[in-house]
């Protein structure tokens, strides 16, 4: 089977969102089409954010898509979570522009997922050909680099045979070993760890907090007012603005109300913080969470624990709290390998970067291999 061709588009509303979850899947919520548009029609992804979309898509003879690859230029990299700050420095010596770059991800979301949407998994030709697209689409204009964030295991092959160099970090994740309930899951700690653990759970349950969950048609704009000034003063006291703004998640809840859950926390139905998570196929996404003080275990218990509950209560395999955290290391969460892979235009860089990501995989897997010494599952859990 033979493509005819690949088009570029400079919005996800050009391209069909049947046919785009066609080749997406529903494994993944943030690569549907519902999601990207949300981010796209309420300004979160635009040239004032510094994303403008450029997806890619592959079409056969007769019209049927092929393959996509969500694509954005970038004039900055706010936003991505794999720092290159280094590499832009780097360039700015040199008297260079590292910016604009192309980069395929999902905006500002750390989460793996599949980056070349083939129909047909085994489809070599077309992965190869989204690649070769994307690196003349940089180079036409005038781009630095091109960079797949956060690909899926399976593509990093793909990716490497293409020409780009891959890039290791780690995140921590959760997997579940088959629990009936979190106090199977306990079980599996040792007796220290099951102690702390409990511990936290109990300053909660003594603080006088409940939870309550919220999904689909329960999420209503009115709903959202209410949680989303909890969940954007945790950015602001970083020092920075949300991401998603309101809107996004009207809009979400209207389009995918069963991938979004929202777990609240409140005190004689007073709501005193709120954690929001996406729900794939097989894996729950942790990604936002605020609160209106400071209470003992609160954050522990509203994103973690609870999340793990909901997991095992609709067995659900994974759980992927976000980025950084070795405190999630005593709570249960393992390091997981993250990839992402990148193309550089000019060669004595791209060289020095191949070196660099070589040397940075050895320190990554040292790393990985420190922090998993401190599991808090016993030495005989399988």
């Amino acid at each position: 089977m033979t493509a005819t061709r690949v088009t570029i588009h400079d919005e996800i509303a050009a391209i069909g969102r049947d046919e785009w979850n066609a080749v997406a899947g529903e494994d993944h919520p943030f690569l549907s089409h519902e999601f990207l548009l949300a981010a796209e029609q309420t300004g979160c992804v635009s040239e004032n954010t510094g994303w403008l979309p450029c997806h890619l898509a592959l079409r056969d003879d007769d019209g049927r898509l092929r393959a996509a690859l969500p694509l954005y230029e970038k004039h900055d990299s706010w936003g991505e979570f794999v720092f290159d700050w280094a590499w832009a420095n780097a360039y700015e010596r040199a008297g260079l522009n590292y910016y604009p770059k192309l980069v395929s991800a999902v905006p500002f979301t750390p989460a793996t997922s599949r980056r070349l949407l083939l129909r047909d998994s085994a489809d070599t030709e077309a992965a190869n050909t989204l690649i070769r697209a994307a690196i003349d689409l940089a180079r036409q204009r005038d781009c630095s680099s091109l960079h797949i964030l956060f690909p899926a295991a399976q593509e990093v092959a793909t990716l490497q045979e293409l020409g780009l160099k891959i890039r290791k970090d780690c995140q921590f994740h959760w997997h579940n070993r088959g629990y009936s309930d979190f106090e199977d899951f306990l079980n599996s700690f040792s007796s220290k760890k099951r102690k702390k653990v409990r511990r936290d759970r109990r300053h909660v349950v003594e603080a006088g907090i409940r939870f309550r969950r919220l999904t689909g048609e329960d999420l209503t704009p009115e709903v959202w007012r209410d949680i989303y000034p909890l969940i954007s003063q945790t950015f602001m006291r970083r020092g920075s603005m949300p991401y998603f703004n309101l809107a996004f998640f009207e809009q979400i809840s209207s389009s995918i109300p069963d991938k979004i859950l929202v777990i609240l926390a409140e005190v004689s139905d007073e709501v005193i913080a709120a954690a929001v998570f996406f729900v794939g196929k097989d894996t729950l996404y942790g990604r936002y969470w605020g609160s209106t003080g400071h209470y003992n275990s609160l954050h522990f218990e509203t994103c973690y624990y609870q999340g793990i509950d909901y997991c095992i209560e609709h067995g659900l395999s994974t759980f992927e709290p976000g980025t950084q955290g070795e405190h999630k290391i005593s709570r249960g969460f393992l390091p997981a390998t993250t990839y992402s892979a990148h193309w550089l235009a000019q060669a004595a860089f791209f060289d020095a970067i191949g070196t660099y990501v070589a040397e940075e995989a050895r320190h990554v897997d040292r790393y990985m291999d420190a922090v998993d010494e401190h599991s808090p599952y016993r030495k005989d859990t399988p």
